[in-house]
């Protein structure tokens, strides 16, 4: 048992390190902003809510969340993030709680909230089923639910595909972060706990690189999963050009408009994600 709780928290504390890497704020402002009032919307936030934004990053939900007057409790397990989300936060003229937590280890009550969010956050925790009780247990019978995660076919999981013959293998019993974005996976995670479940697949239409190398660059600079990999191959320069050139090629291929480097509009690309909504069901 201590061996497993040793690896757990190894396998958490390079997670955490991860997600320090970069500048993931950039991210959630510059290439997904629309996401995170998609996410309160969908789970029906209201004035006097108590909500709990898990893998809250630096607010991308938390913070329209809180400005729908909901008293919100934003958590992740990388704090670092949380200074660029409280100024944020302070831009937007609103309060919250910002708490350093584990998806698969909340420091919250059964039922406590009345509404469980996270945008493509909890996706990422590497024990689904742990991250699903979790988030389910601490919802109150009758609350509601809220969760957006990229889906495997889509730009996403496709671009995790392209990076994983680059990255360590992953620590046994882990599991792909956009299995979430599988109704099927969601729905046997969840089982009969929460009622009234719908999914739907939608696109977040992304504008903001000028041309495929220039989304490249962007999240070798500041996304942490791109920026681990590429640490990961650092000095084998015929792996790192291999690289560079999968990565270009998938978002040449999601690429709508071209190479748009000589002016007029950026090229757009698609994002896909699942959108799950529902509600915790009573004993």
């Amino acid at each position: 048992m201590t061996e497993a709780v040793d690896v757990d928290r190894a396998l958490k504390s390079k997670h955490r390190v991860m997600w320090g890497l970069g500048n993931y704020p950039a991210v959630a402002t510059e290439v997904i902003p629309e996401l995170g009032p998609v996410v309160a919307a969908a789970g029906g936030v209201r004035a006097g809510d108590r909500v709990l934004d898990i893998a809250a990053g630096s607010g991308n939900v938390a913070i329209p969340a809180a400005a729908l007057g909901a008293q919100v409790v934003a958590t992740d397990l990388t704090p670092e993030l949380f200074d660029a989300g409280r100024k944020m936060a302070a831009d937007a003229d609103v309060e919250l709680e910002w708490r350093e937590a584990d998806a698969e280890d909340l420091p919250f009550e059964d039922g406590e909230f009345d509404v469980v969010l996270s945008c493509v956050g909890v996706m990422f925790a590497p024990h689904h089923q742990r991250a699903a009780d979790e988030l389910v247990r601490v919802c109150k019978e009758g609350g509601r639910i809220a969760v957006l995660s990229w889906t495997p076919t889509g730009f996403i999981g496709e671009m995790f595909k392209a990076m994983k013959p680059y990255a360590p293998a992953p620590p046994p019993g882990s599991q792909p972060p956009p299995l979430w974005g599988e109704e099927s996976h969601v729905r046997e995670l969840f089982g009969d706990r929460v009622r009234d479940l719908t999914a739907r697949r939608e696109v977040l239409q992304v504008s903001r690189f000028r041309d495929p190398e220039d989304f490249r660059d962007f999240f070798k600079e500041n996304y942490g999963p791109t920026i681990a990999v590429y640490r990961n191959i650092a000095g084998d320069d015929a792996k790192v050009e291999a690289l560079d050139r999968d990565l270009v090629d998938l978002a040449r291929k999601y690429s709508a408009g071209g190479d748009s480097s000589a002016g007029g509009d950026s090229p757009g690309m698609d994002w896909e994600y699942l959108l799950v909504t529902g509600v915790r069901s009573t004993s």
